[in-house]
């Protein structure tokens, strides 16, 4: 790292320098509009800066949340806004700044695993971070398929401003994450960012545009998204993109992917974030339409081994010896005993033999339930050294998806 380059806490004076930074680095308008909107989403206190001669060139920051584990929640770290200046790279300050930011979680306690989204998947595993949780994107041909579903609940239809509707939304959204695993809890300043309606994030599309679904109970589920206008020459040809589509009864997210696909001048809809065990795949009669692909999502970290162990459930009982190598995190390095069931986890030191031997970034891997202790295995990235695999144990009823990038 050049000598002239200091890492250091940031400080609310430093929001516009690593807004700038991002916007940069990220390829965004850098207007007024969206400035503000990248410094509305930082945490100052949970970033670290590389400043060379008073310009901030670097910065890893961290957003506070919970993330849903099998089993539970658990606080995590959830990284974002991570770069360095097209000046300065090659110089080792990305490496500086993720083990100051690993270093960091890891004294502070609260935290035992650490969450990103990798821009470029290449890098992150050099810091232990693996790739935890998939996601389907769909490129819908909407007058092509049947949406079918069992019967929804009575209930009714409401269009939504989303921004005042925030409450319905947060209500159904905090209601269903604590299930889904790989769904974060979302502060004050994340709702506003994601219901944001400044030109620079449309993308000539329209504004975002919602309606809820509800019942004698209130609302029950949940759609934004945004039409994007067109025609050709058999006459309209709008496309929906689709933002989220939130609803824990099977009949209302059937009714609710029914009102998105049937939006009048529109022939096509888009959406980023459908989990690999989507349940709209078994609700359509033309699977195909869906024009699914397949794509990397939530990238997770052990930062307190042993906690974060301790702190998910497994879907079968596991008692096995687990020998890890950590190449940042020494506290992490050595044989850790893992007991644990659908009910209850411990994690503890241990000199026993080991059945299975990986890296932490396997581990992290294999934290969500959706990439497999066995498929690490057979990749040569794990090594069994017993029977005792505990694969299945690592899996949960559901694959683990992701509703947002952050």
């Amino acid at each position: 790292m050049l000598e002239s380059v200091r890492l250091r806490a940031a400080t609310e004076d430093d929001r516009p320098g690593i807004a700038d930074l991002l916007l940069y680095l990220f390829h965004e308008h850098a207007t007024d509009d969206q400035r503000d909107l990248e410094m509305s989403i930082l945490e100052p206190e949970r970033s670290i800066v590389a400043e060379d001669d008073g310009r901030i060139v670097g910065n890893a920051a961290i957003q506070t949340r919970d993330l849903t584990v099998p089993g539970g929640m658990v606080p995590a770290a959830h990284v974002t806004g991570v770069g360095v200046s097209p000046t300065h790279r090659r110089r080792g300050l990305l490496t500086a700044l993720m083990r100051r930011q690993l270093t960091g979680i890891a004294e502070a306690g609260r935290e035992p695993v650490a969450a990103l989204w990798a821009s470029e998947t290449a890098i992150y595993p050099r810091y232990g971070y693996g790739p935890a949780a998939d996601r389907l994107r769909f490129d819908i041909r909407s007058r092509e398929l049947k949406v079918t579903g069992p019967e929804a609940p009575a209930g009714k239809f409401r269009l939504v401003e989303p921004k005042a509707a925030l409450d319905e939304l947060v209500k159904v959204h905090d209601g269903l994450r604590i299930h889904r695993v790989g769904w974060s809890s979302r502060p004050a300043y994340w709702w506003d960012y994601l219901v944001s309606d400044i030109d620079e994030v449309r993308d000539g599309a329209t504004a975002l545009r919602g309606v809820v679904y509800e019942t004698g109970n209130g609302p029950v589920g949940y759609a934004l998204w945004r039409v994007k206008d067109g025609w050709d020459s058999h006459g309209p040809a709008g496309v929906v993109r689709v933002a989220e589509v939130a609803a824990g009864d099977p009949g209302v997210y059937a009714e609710l992917w029914k009102f998105l696909l049937s939006i009048d001048l529109t022939r096509t809809a888009t959406y980023d974030f459908a989990g690999l065990d989507e349940p709209l795949q078994f609700m359509v009669d033309e699977p195909r339409k869906l024009g699914r692909r397949y794509s990397d999502a939530l990238w997770i970290r052990l930062v307190d081994l042993p906690a974060a162990l301790a702190a998910r459930r497994y879907a079968t009982p596991v008692d096995a010896v687990f020998e890890v190598t950590d190449p940042v995190l020494e506290a992490n390095n050595g044989r850790w005993r893992l007991i644990g069931g659908p009910d209850k986890a411990s994690c503890v030191r241990t000199d026993d033999a080991p059945d299975v031997a990986c890296s932490v970034t396997e581990l992290g891997a294999a934290y969500l339930g959706g990439t497999t202790l066995a498929a690490l295995a057979t990749a040569g990235r794990v090594r069994q050294l017993t029977s005792n695999l505990p694969s299945t144990a690592f899996q949960w009823y559901r694959q683990p998806g992701a509703l947002e990038v952050f």
